[in-house]
């Protein structure tokens, strides 16, 4: 087998939990095809200011769909909420903490007015305005290694991220605050990896052996959310969707730039539901902002 990925520190770190996986269910050798995305090549500007739909994905997919490689791992949301073509998630192994953190020589109360903290993230922009954070918010691009560096040597004074990342490359030693989930909202999808294969893919019946039904219960929710908004990272929206005992709870809140919360929604039932609860959530915030 052949699996495609980006070259970072965390795509190769998340590919090779993938290929550890695999190696516990089949004997098959699998071999690693860096590819590199458009979204590899931009380093100067806010995601939300160019088209930013598959701009981390669509080399991979296309790579898969030519069977140039038999399957792409993915950060989950990095991912259209559409595939293209014969495209499919075949599995969501589980996932990683969804959390938020704040990387920083100071501590997230004590960043002064006009402080310099980087993101390319709109939504990461909202809550820090929602939260009466006078900052100067300054593009930050590169992997996360980049970040932390750009960070510690005081080019920033801090820098928001998904606390999985850090987790998964062993740099919990940087994160100064974890925030909780209502307080910083993440993206949906944060914190899981997909494998993504064509539908008819010879492959399919292994790579699906790795799928943990509550993580991708929790995506399917928050990603139906994104579907049923017509919205990407161009909209400042956090989705989180969490599942204990069977019982899927999600929350999502959907700012303007500035921070104003345009709609603030709960939802809560049976995880079997997923989808459901993903429409229902959304069609609630649609009343509060159309």
């Amino acid at each position: 087998m052949k699996v495609g990925t980006r070259g970072s520190s965390l795509a190769t770190v998340q590919t090779k939990s993938i290929i550890y996986a695999l190696s516990k269910i089949t004997h098959e050798k699998i071999d690693i095809e860096i590819i590199k995305t458009t979204g590899d090549k931009i380093q100067d500007s806010q995601l939300y200011n160019i088209d930013a739909k598959g701009i981390f994905t669509r080399e991979l997919d296309n790579a898969v769909l030519q069977g140039d490689v038999d399957f792409a791992v993915h950060s989950l949301k990095d991912l259209p909420t559409e595939l293209e073509g014969d495209l499919e998630i075949v599995a969501i192994p589980q996932r990683e903490s969804s959390n938020e953190v704040l990387v920083s020589e100071y501590e997230w109360d004590e960043l002064p007015s006009g402080a310099i903290v980087g993101t390319s993230s709109i939504r990461r922009e909202a809550f820090c305005n929602f939260h009466k954070k006078d900052f100067s918010i300054k593009t930050i691009r590169g992997n996360i290694d980049t970040r932390i560096k750009k960070v510690l040597s005081g080019d920033y004074d801090a820098t928001i991220m998904a606390e999985a990342g850090l987790k998964r490359l062993g740099l919990n030693e940087h994160i100064k605050k974890r925030f909780s989930i209502e307080y910083f909202t993440p993206a949906a999808g944060q914190g899981a990896i997909a494998v993504v294969a064509r539908h008819d893919s010879d492959k399919r019946n292994i790579l699906e052996n790795l799928n943990h039904l509550p993580s991708f219960q929790e995506v399917t929710a928050e990603k139906r959310v994104l579907q049923e908004l017509g919205v990407g990272c161009q909209w400042p929206l956090g989705v989180s969707a969490n599942i204990k005992e069977n019982k899927l709870k999600l929350c999502a809140v959907l700012l303007t730039k500035e921070g104003k919360v345009l709609s603030r929604v709960k939802v809560e039932g049976s995880a079997d539901e997923a989808s459901k609860l993903g429409l229902k959530a959304a069609k609630l915030m649609m009343e509060d902002y159309i």
